[in-house]
């Protein structure tokens, strides 16, 4: 079963990827990428930063047009 865990205007995500962590910003270039365990952390305030974290087990995430998309496991 799916469901969304949010969905949030962010400054900054940083994922856990397979490759190593991952920072994403305004304007990325367009990317899918698999994820590791670890924990998204979604940064919402630049200067202040307000940050949440969403642990997971694996997933995948799409990155397109300021869009971020991710299938995880939890």
């Amino acid at each position: 079963m799916y469901e969304k865990l949010c969905e949030i205007e962010a400054k900054e995500v940083i994922l856990p990827g397979e490759d190593g962590e991952l920072s994403v910003w305004d304007n990325h270039q367009p990317c899918l990428y698999a994820l590791r365990a670890g924990k998204i952390t979604i940064v919402t305030e630049p200067k202040t930063p307000i940050m949440s974290s969403i642990s997971i087990k694996r997933g995948i995430v799409h990155v397109e047009a300021n869009c971020l998309a991710a299938m995880v496991e939890i």
